[in-house]
């Protein structure tokens, strides 16, 4: 199955980071949809009817990526493809992100190759499309 413009979410609390982000996969050929806390990414799941990746940040106030994972999860269906990045990786973050069947757990800081090459992987397996 293959869209002319697959659709993926970015939660993360720095703008200049989740804007690099957003511009990086546009040229790509994703519709990127942008929140800057998991408040804003929850909403953004209950109005996009098309979504097939996120990305989430796991320290954002209001709502962590991890908290918005899990009421997401309750949203739409669970398969949801799902990465997580965080700059303070611990065994607890770890354990919570394999209960919310996350796909991938990226370490911030990584570079251009290891975000790209994940999403290709995730995008690839769940939906047999490629960049």
């Amino acid at each position: 199955m293959q869209w002319t413009a697959p659709h993926l979410l970015i939660a993360d609390d720095d703008r200049d980071f989740r804007e690099s982000l957003s511009e990086l996969f546009q040229r790509r050929g994703f519709r990127t949809h942008l929140a800057c806390d998991g408040c804003e990414a929850i909403e953004i799941v209950r109005q996009q009817s098309e979504l097939h990746l996120v990305l989430l940040d796991v320290h954002m106030p209001r709502l962590s990526g991890l908290d918005a994972l899990e009421q997401i999860r309750l949203l739409v269906e669970s398969t949801l493809p799902c990465i997580i990045m965080t700059a303070q990786m611990d065994d607890r973050i770890k354990q919570r992100a394999a209960e919310l069947q996350t796909h991938s757990l990226l370490s911030k800081p990584f570079t251009l190759r290891d975000i790209t090459g994940a999403v290709e992987e995730l995008m690839f397996r769940s939906y047999g499309w490629s960049m």
